[in-house]
């Protein structure tokens, strides 16, 4: 028997050959570094058109000759900012939505600091939210207009649309939970023995860091170790640097969370999971799902391990409209907003149905 044995100096310099590309590569991803002096984020143009404290109501400026007469105002979460919808240039559903003649508006919760750790559910979706639709509809001259809620967003705007349904043309759900009783995510796992009186009297307002940590938690080896050996690997592509950097920048700008009303969100929707029982009561109002009668189009992500899709689809069959579609969509959570597939997919699908309806 003949063993074949490897070249000791045919060995060393393949690996010396290695650690030469790989230094190279070091050193283009270095000079890409240094070379980005800032990551522009949120770029599609947009005015300010109302303020009230910390929330802000923009308007983007059209993108396409002819504009769909019926606006529509985007409601995102509390968690997170919301120019994810708007990250890129060649990653924004916003943008797309505008170019195929959407009139688009959308909320900015800003930062709540201690001044804001009173405020409450009433307070965000009777208060701000109302008044700015108010002024959506005073801009366009309707009396209805289009909502579209993004995760707890949309939890707001589908309580919004059953206790004011004459204001409400068409509603549009994104990733929204609904039906907090699913047992598929870690997140609304822990939700249910969270001591959230304990935090909410020790913090006041939640740090933003406090939160960013959980979601974290909830995927530790992709968002905490797999993101990194990828930028290594392509630490000498400028757009894959660019890509990541951007990214970086959201999941990191994280927003205080104003305590009651994350006590509320938290105690009775997460842990007793009244909206879906018709049990939830908004300023003394109870909130009934069946009040929701406008047109929907409830869309979900099949690997979103944010808000599962269990969360979700229960939403459609709790309405009482008749007219009322669901989008399945292939990814995740942040995918639904970023990937190339939902430039393709989702936007697209979600501007043909508002169009059709407005």
């Amino acid at each position: 028997m003949i063993t074949m044995m490897t070249n000791p100096m045919n060995l060393g310099l393949q690996l010396m050959g290695e650690m030469l590309d790989l230094n190279k590569k070091l050193l283009q991803g270095t000079n890409t570094l240094l070379s980005i002096e800032d990551v522009e984020v949120d770029p599609t143009p947009k005015e300010l058109v109302y303020a009230e404290d910390k929330m802000k109501l923009y308007h983007y400026q059209p993108l396409s000759e002819e504009v769909i007469p019926v606006p529509v105002l985007i409601v995102y979460a509390l968690v997170n900012r919301q120019y994810m919808m708007d990250l890129q240039q060649n990653r924004s559903v916003i943008r797309k939505w505008l170019e195929v003649g959407l009139d688009v508006y959308i909320v900015d919760w800003g930062y709540p600091d201690q001044m804001d750790k009173y405020l409450t559910l009433e307070d965000y979706i009777d208060g701000y939210i109302n008044n700015a639709v108010d002024v959506v509809r005073e801009r366009s001259g309707l009396d209805q207009i289009n909502l579209l809620g993004v995760c707890q967003g949309g939890t707001f705007s589908t309580i919004y649309a059953s206790l004011y349904p004459e204001k409400v043309k068409n509603l549009v759900t994104l990733v929204t939970p609904i039906d907090f009783s699913t047992r598929e995510g870690l997140l609304f796992i822990w939700s249910k023995y969270l001591n959230i009186d304990n935090m909410v009297d020790t913090y006041g307002v939640i740090p933003g860091y406090f939160m960013n940590s959980g979601f974290m938690m909830l995927k530790p080896y992709q968002l905490m170790m797999d993101k990194y050996i990828g930028l290594l690997e392509n630490i000498d592509n400028p757009d894959v640097v660019q890509d990541f950097l951007c990214m970086e920048k959201w999941i990191f700008d994280s927003p205080g969370q104003a305590g009651e009303a994350f006590r509320k969100f938290i105690k009775e929707l997460f842990q007793e999971n009244r909206l879906i029982q018709g049990k939830f009561e908004l300023g003394g109002r109870p909130v009934d799902l069946k009040n929701v009668t406008m047109p929907l189009l409830n869309v979900f992500a099949e690997q979103d391990h944010l808000v599962p899709p269990a969360a979700s689809k229960p939403l459609n069959d709790a309405v009482g409209s008749t007219d009322k579609d669901m989008i399945s969509f292939p990814g995740g959570h942040i995918g639904l907003f970023v990937s190339s597939k939902s430039q393709k997919m989702v936007a697209p699908a979600v501007a043909k149905w508002l169009r059709d309806r407005s």
